[in-house]
């Protein structure tokens, strides 16, 4: 382990230090951490596919100032962890259990660097897929907060099965890293305007997106491989038929959520012990990066739960 960068552009609180981590596999991850003294315990926070550390700098105050540490991963293939492709703005991973090597790190580090306890999970989207698949592992938190959690692909029904078809003949034919149609090289933030976006409806975050993404384009992402849809869609479906773990868990979804599939997420939260499904109206994908009453409401939502499970 040894100190990474951590950009200005996080605009986190005061201390931030980032590290280079290792996995079991041999791929160099960084993960992010600010922490707080007397915390009341840590939330590791398991961003989205495309994002990286420093898009939750400010995440990270607003968990310092309810009294938790935080802990943020750049996943690999984004961020700066090591990316698989020769085009580096592909997003590509072979299965999804090699985010699980990822996540074994992170937690791996809490433990080190004697973080404080109890951990908390806290998972935005593609995060939220590799949480689930975490606390089904029996990860060793207390409780869980999720932000459009990516438990299903939103693609049309009458696709799936073409999607299903290409996805696994790519890996057949060994073109898997491709992109996937309808998407490329270019980050989201720098090609799509703020009106009409699918993120968020708050302008100022929006901003605070794209500086961060013109600063420091090595931070950024294009669209998925065929290869990662053909591993995301299959960790949904098996995903889909495991129960829900037994951890006390909130799950927040904007009601405009153009990015999921919101179906899975409905069905899994309606069945889930000491689960609850809160809903935000008027709000995109990004509740963490939403207007100040929705990220307010979640931050107070999520951390009250961890409070309630110390």
């Amino acid at each position: 382990m040894s100190e990474a960068p951590l950009y200005d552009v996080a605009e986190g609180p005061a201390g931030g230090r980032a590290f280079w981590l290792t996995t079991a596999d041999g791929v160099r991850l960084r993960v992010g951490l600010w922490t707080h003294v007397g915390a009341h315990g840590t939330v590791l926070l398991l961003p989205g596919r495309t994002e990286y550390v420093e898009k939750y700098g400010r995440a990270a105050g607003d968990l310092r100032a309810r009294g938790f540490t935080t802990l943020v991963i750049d996943w690999r293939g984004q961020g700066l962890a090591d990316r698989a492709l020769d085009d580096p703005m592909g997003g590509h991973v072979g299965d999804f259990a090699e985010y699980q090597l990822d996540f074994d790190e992170m937690l791996g580090f809490a433990r080190a660097q004697g973080l404080p306890e109890p951990y908390y999970l806290m998972a935005h989207s593609m995060g939220g897929c590799i949480g689930l698949r975490a606390l089904m592992r029996g990860a060793p938190v207390k409780a869980a907060a999720f932000s459009a959690p990516m438990w299903g692909i939103l693609i049309a029904a009458w696709m799936r099965p073409m999607a299903l078809a290409l996805t696994t003949a790519s890996r057949w034919f060994k073109f898997d890293d491709r992109y996937a149609p309808g998407t490329g090289a270019k980050s989201y933030v720098l090609t799509a305007d703020f009106t009409g976006n699918s993120l968020t409806t708050d302008a100022e975050m929006w901003d605070y997106m794209r500086k961060q993404a013109l600063a420091h384009p090595e931070l950024g992402l294009g669209g998925p491989s065929l290869g990662w849809l053909k591993a995301a869609l299959t960790e949904c479906h098996a995903l889909s038929l495991l129960p829900s773990p037994t951890v006390p868990t909130v799950t927040a979804l904007g009601a405009q959520e153009k990015i999921v599939d919101t179906a899975p997420i409905h069905a899994r939260m309606a069945i889930w012990p000491e689960g609850r499904l809160d809903l935000y109206p008027g709000s995109e994908h990004e509740i963490l990066m939403e207007r100040a009453a929705s990220r307010s409401r979640f931050f107070d939502t999520s951390t009250e739960l961890y409070l309630k499970h110390r």
